[in-house]
């Protein structure tokens, strides 16, 4: 490879994806191409041509591309192939991407990590169906600089007039697609007319060539420059240390900066980036770069997280609009449900709603409930879980998912100007209470509240609440606790333990702490909640109701008590990701009331809960206030 022998290693390749319709000669194209910039191997050719000779066929320049033994006998590209070459101006990654209808999802994957694209026509054929698809696969994937490509113009006698007819058709149909190509060049890539070397059969055509145009198109805004995304692959545990591993998709980090992991917003330090065989400790990494981190206190970090700079986070919700390409072979409807993959995340989706159905043919648009097999659509998507992404625009990498059925790809789409927990609307109205706040407060003699117990399982949450309730209630208090195993034996019957579900059962506890707050009730909630986010979460709910009271005993006296055997089972491996065990707990940095109950009696810290209660929510109404 003369032409790559010189390439300077810090020089980046811009990646090409070579896409058309099934035999209008890509293949061709891309092997003529390698050998025109001097970017194969020395004897590669002759090898080929040997090969032929032995098998009884004709030499074929797509040969150079066809790896696979069952890609020369169909003849027929299925899979994408990424080659380096240079130009004189710069190193290129090309990506020759299937053209056959069958194998769209190949040709997705590689346009998808593509920069700039060659769409190829072949000149006696013209812009069929397939190479329209392909060129709106192009602007679905927001690949914007693209140079057509006639091909065979031997076969048409080099024909200005039938090269003029196809570029029309074709310029015609990108304009109404938004997209303006920087050329439409006539080759015979069988001959290499027109790809490095200008062909004097064509001395009509007077603008760039293939590598030219090329060379004319400009590199996309560096991903370092980009908000910091690194989904999270794995959290390993080496050691003492917990190492979060993960490919920075963009952006870069230093030891020493903050970093947010969402879903939920936890927060930490990096406080070494890990390497081996190194001489001196790495303190910084960049995007393309996979690395381990270790952070400053031990927050609950898993697979599918995504971490960022806390100025410059991604969207965490659970409603997404996507601009689809639906492979399927069956359609796509509403109702329906697969699995969403963005990044190292995994979402069960459901179809919500299909807001439009476009003929990538004639570019018509109309309403449907159904997107067919290789047809386009866009479309709403709800998950339970959080989904932690961005704008395609803005950050590629996180902007772009891929649907499962199962285990067969259906899907890909790139997600549209995405926005923070965004709903339909739901046409619902609140009703006014006619008894009001003060009026519960006059007749109650206290106020309303949430005494939001957290802390490890042995602690003493459930005891302290239960010994509060009775307390509270001998003494003419509305009071009512919320014991976390009660509520997940009925209101949250259908919840798991994932932080998924761990975080919708906070939600759904504080929105019902909330309402017999607002009833003038005291309620007491016994729960771990092990994060601050799902805390934080409960506090917005309940507002100037919620009171956090962390219930506080070092692991040692909870699992010497383990009143329930769960510390046993969990360090013999019978319960996955458990408090304290398996998963960290994040102690309240800030809480209203801290009660020490690994060395004080039941009885003292009830006392203190008491002098709590009677100090904030009793006096307050006894004397007229709110």
């Amino acid at each position: 490879m003369n032409a790559i022998a010189g390439r300077r290693p810090t020089e980046s390749p811009l990646p090409i994806v070579i896409v058309g319709h099934v035999d209008h000669g890509k293949s061709t194209l891309v092997g003529r191409l390698l050998n025109d910039t001097g970017s194969l191997p020395e004897g590669k050719v002759e090898a080929l041509r040997e090969m032929s000779r032995r098998r009884g066929m004709p030499f074929e320049w797509s040969f150079v591309m066809d790896a696979l033994q069952a890609e020369r006998d169909q003849g027929i590209t299925i899979d994408t192939t990424q080659v380096r070459f240079r130009t004189v101006v710069r190193p290129y990654v090309i990506i020759d991407a299937p053209g056959h209808k069958e194998f769209l999802k190949n040709m997705i994957t590689g346009a998808a990590s593509a920069e700039a694209a060659l769409l190829v026509i072949d000149v006696q054929e013209g812009a069929l169906e397939q190479s329209r698809r392909h060129a709106y696969l192009l602007h679905l994937l927001g690949v914007r600089q693209v140079a057509v490509v006639i091909n065979k113009m031997d076969m048409c006698d080099f024909s200005v007039d039938r090269y003029q007819a196809v570029s029309e058709g074709i310029l015609g149909y990108l304009s109404e697609i938004g997209v303006t190509p920087s050329a439409v060049i006539p080759v015979s890539a069988r001959h290499g007319n027109n790809i490095v070397q200008r062909c004097r059969h064509m001395s009509w055509y007077t603008g760039p060539t293939v590598t030219e145009a090329l060379d004319a198109f400009t590199t996309a805004k560096s991903l370092a420059d980009r908000p910091l995304r690194l989904p999270v692959q794995d959290v390993y545990k080496l050691d003492e240390r917990r190492i979060v591993a993960g490919r920075i998709e963009s952006g870069h980090l230093n030891v020493g900066d903050t970093l947010t992991f969402l879903p939920g917003g936890r927060t930490a330090t990096i406080a070494t980036i890990e390497s081996w065989n190194e001489a001196t400790p790495r303190t910084r990494a960049v995007a393309g770069q996979s690395v381990g981190l270790t952070l400053d206190q031990p927050i609950f970090v898993e697979r599918g997280h995504v971490a960022s700079l806390v100025a410059a986070r991604p969207v965490e919700t659970h409603t997404l609009r996507v601009h689809l390409f639906w492979l399927g072979h069956e359609p796509l409807t509403i109702g329906s449900r697969y699995t969403l993959k963005v990044a190292t995340a995994e979402h069960d989706v459901t179809v919500q709603a299909i807001e439009r159905v476009i003929d990538v043919e004639d570019l018509s648009n109309h309403g449907g409930d159904r997107v067919e097999r290789n047809g386009v659509g866009e479309v709403i998507l709800h998950s339970r879980s959080a989904m932690v992404v961005d704008d395609f625009i803005e950050v590629p990498r996180t902007g772009r998912a891929v649907i499962v059925d199962g285990y067969d790809v259906v899907g890909g789409c790139i997600i549209q100007q995405p926005k923070a927990d965004e709903m339909p609307a739901r046409n619902l109205i609140t009703t006014s209470h006619t008894v009001t706040p003060e009026e519960r407060i006059r007749v109650n003699g206290h106020l309303g509240g949430v005494l939001w117990f957290t802390g490890l399982s042995g602690a003493g949450k459930s005891t302290l609440a239960m010994a509060l309730e009775r307390e509270l209630f001998r003494k003419g208090i509305q009071v009512y606790a919320l014991d976390g195993d009660s509520i997940r034996q009925g209101l949250n019957a259908d919840l798991g333990f994932s932080p998924d579900d761990r975080s919708e059962n906070i939600r759904r506890v504080a929105q019902v702490g909330r309402l017999f707050a607002e009833a003038g009730v005291i309620v007491v909630t016994a729960l771990i909640s092990p994060t601050r986010a799902d805390r934080a979460l409960a506090r917005r709910i309940g507002g100037r109701h919620f009171h956090e009271i962390f219930i506080d005993a070092d692991l040692s006296v909870c699992e010497a008590r383990d009143t329930k055997g769960l510390y046993r089972k969990a360090r013999e491996g019978l319960i996955s990701e458990f408090t304290g065990v398996s998963a960290p707990y994040e102690p309240p940095v800030t809480p209203e009331l801290t009660l020490h109950t690994g060395g004080q009696t039941v009885e003292n810290c009830l006392a203190e809960l008491v002098a709590y209660v009677e100090r904030i929510l009793i006096r307050p109404a006894r004397h007229g206030g709110a």
